[in-house]
């Protein structure tokens, strides 16, 4: 589609100017580390992803959007083949993109060098706006191939995945924001979409607790599969976030994109 880019773009801006302004007006918790030195590395590791896909194009031209219209063009996917309405289509296409993106979310908390990428977005001390675009280059590279592989199984119209993609980033940002929401709004808001208080949980020191809560979008999986913790433990100010052993390093570009390698 011609202005996808221009479209998904204005979102994402919009979006994350709107949630800094509230973080800033009145954050839910207080910041550990400055904001210039965890927004510096957190959008150069975001410069570095969006090269990455940039390089990526040049092998795999089609992505995401691309390969739902060369699908569309080979007939190829469950949708192609169906006579399905095109609401229903993209209802369906957005459920199932992100039960897959929830998926892959728990896989990278479960296999270990899966969790050696995944750990370099839980390795930020703080968790605001910017934690939701800080992903390791090489998770984004995988994380796109997974969604190519997905989007020629399934057959969904570019319209389906552009606004799939849009809902994702939306809702990322959305969920790591550092903002409170009333307690009646939150839990209103909870049991379709996963809220900043409980996303924040996931973000959690605590084993048990990290590995919950891995919606980015719908919270209904968490609850189907068991996954779902209402609150930490600690309360939301006073619980702990990031690594157990890491230090103040997360806010250094060179230190993240290295984590991986390291033993811990």
């Amino acid at each position: 589609m011609e202005n996808e880019a221009i479209i998904r773009l204005s979102v994402f801006v919009g979006l994350f100017v709107l949630l800094a302004a509230i973080e800033a007006l009145a954050p839910r918790r207080q910041r550990s580390q400055t904001r210039s030195a965890r927004w510096t590395t957190n959008w150069a590791i975001i410069i570095v992803d969006t090269l990455t896909l940039r390089a990526m194009a040049i092998f795999l031209p089609l992505l995401a959007v691309g390969a739902a219209i060369d699908a569309g063009a080979r007939n190829w996917g469950l949708f192609n083949v169906t006579d399905l309405p095109m609401v229903v289509e993209v209802v369906l296409s957005i459920l199932i993109l992100d039960f897959v993106i929830w998926l892959q979310h728990l896989v990278t908390h479960k296999i270990p060098i899966l969790w050696r990428l995944h750990r370099v977005h839980h390795a930020d001390v703080d968790i605001d706006v910017t934690t939701a675009i800080r992903f390791h280059p090489v998770e984004i590279a995988l994380s796109m191939i997974l969604k190519i592989g997905v989007v020629y199984l399934l057959g969904p119209s570019a319209l389906a995945v552009i606004l799939f993609e849009i809902i994702l980033n939306g809702t990322a940002m959305f969920n790591h924001a550092n903002i409170k929401l009333p307690i009646w709004l939150d839990r209103i808001v909870r049991l379709v979409l996963v809220t900043p208080d409980m996303h924040r949980v996931h973000h959690s020191t605590e084993r048990h607790e990290h590995d919950s809560n891995y919606g980015f979008a719908l919270s209904i999986w968490d609850r189907i599969f068991g996954t779902y913790i209402a609150q930490p433990e600690a309360g939301h100010t006073a619980m702990a976030i990031g690594l157990e052993w890491q230090d103040e390093r997360p806010s250094r570009l060179g230190w993240s994109l290295a984590l991986p390698f390291f033993r811990k």
